[in-house]
């Protein structure tokens, strides 16, 4: 694919608009991640600069060569070998809905193929009413989702996100991208797993509005994860990145981070957990050989790779960062061709919402 990448660690935003867009040509689709300091004013210069072409973006940390930074502004301008069509869905927290008729025409009109389109997004907020909404639009047309929630922003930011010169809060901007030479391949990767002899616990009281755990099997949510993870309460939101939940569905397992205890014992999560739901506490595997198992999966199914663009989860990001394995894995990526990534505070992949994890987008 005709893809080029721009990057720039100036702090000025016209300088660094500069900079991204020397080698940009006359591109189909421009992708911005830059960061927060910056995102609003080169969000309004490269967009008057490109009043005509597609653009989405967002304030990010990112990846890119074998170090990551949240001072760093990338550009990606997709050339001439692709369709696209752009769109924004607001209101995600009181009504989604309103927006997926103009997808639908988007997805229409993007007449997607055989493991060629992606839907990649970026989201502020409210991730399951999210999946389920792009899905209604998307499952039938075969698109598979990959996205990240925003992260990093300073405190007391409304987070935003960028699609064709204006700025959404509350909203997901997207981008249908369909290649015309060469397949578009997405991966999912989970390090975690059941512990030995795990116990599948049932979710019986959940608050869904506030993504609250409150008992598993009648009991403390925070009461069960101690007894299995042999932790006390106090060191539940430390022991996550070793020892976090996961959704069981069939023989897929999806990681849910708890980050606060609430009242009377509850689990508080950057993921819902839906009453009933079958929930197992997972521990971290062997990641530096499972990271080995996801490189060799994406290089036997592509040929030559023009992208990798990945989200990592803050979570694993804090883990590798923790275990000195940081820099090694975005070396790794790049080995596969160039590879940008960015951090999420939730991971969205296909019809859910994850967390811990990383899903990627490969394009040939």
């Amino acid at each position: 694919m005709q893809i080029s990448i721009g990057t720039s660690f100036k702090t000025d935003a016209t300088a660094a608009a500069a900079e991204v867009t020397a080698k940009v040509g006359s591109p189909k689709l421009l992708i911005l991640l830059t960061s927060f300091d910056l995102f609003e004013k080169i969000s309004t210069v490269i967009s008057e600069k490109y009043p005509d072409t597609p653009i989405i973006g967002t304030g990010t940390i990112s990846y890119w060569d074998k170090d990551s930074s949240d001072k760093r502004t990338i550009l990606i301008a997709f050339g001439n070998d692709i369709d696209v069509e752009v769109g924004v869905i607001r209101k995600l927290s009181t009504a989604p809905m309103f927006d997926i008729p103009a997808m639908e025409e988007k997805v229409s009109k993007i007449s997607a193929g055989d493991s060629n389109t992606v839907c990649l997004e970026f989201c502020t907020n409210d991730e399951e009413r999210l999946v389920t909404t792009l899905n209604v639009a998307l499952e039938r047309a075969r698109i598979p989702i990959v996205g990240g929630t925003i992260f990093g922003y300073p405190q007391g930011y409304t987070p935003k996100v960028l699609m064709n010169g204006q700025l959404y809060p509350d909203a997901c901007c997207y981008a249908l991208i369909k290649s015309k030479s060469g397949k578009i391949r997405t991966y999912s990767e989970n390090i975690y797993g059941p512990m030995p002899g795990a116990k599948t616990h049932i979710a019986t009281k959940v608050n869904l509005s506030n993504k609250e755990l409150i008992s598993l099997d009648g009991r403390p949510a925070a009461d069960v994860y101690c007894q299995d993870t042999d932790v006390s309460r106090n060191q539940i939101a430390d022991n996550v990145l070793t020892n976090p939940l996961g959704r069981v569905i069939g023989d897929q397992i999806f990681v849910c981070s708890p980050y606060a205890i609430g009242n009377n014992g509850s689990l508080i999560n950057y993921k819902r957990v839906n009453e009933n739901d079958s929930i197992q506490v997972l521990e971290l595997k062997d990641y530096d050989s499972i990271q080995y198992d996801t490189r060799q999966s994406i290089k036997s199914g592509s040929g030559k790779i023009s992208l990798v663009f990945s989200v990592n989860c803050i979570y694993r990001h804090l883990l590798f960062d923790n275990k000195g394995y940081l820099k090694e894995f975005i070396s790794n990526m790049s080995s596969l061709g160039p590879h940008i990534g960015i951090v999420g505070g939730g991971e969205q992949y296909k019809r859910q919402h994850v967390n811990q994890t990383m899903v990627c987008a490969v394009f040939e």
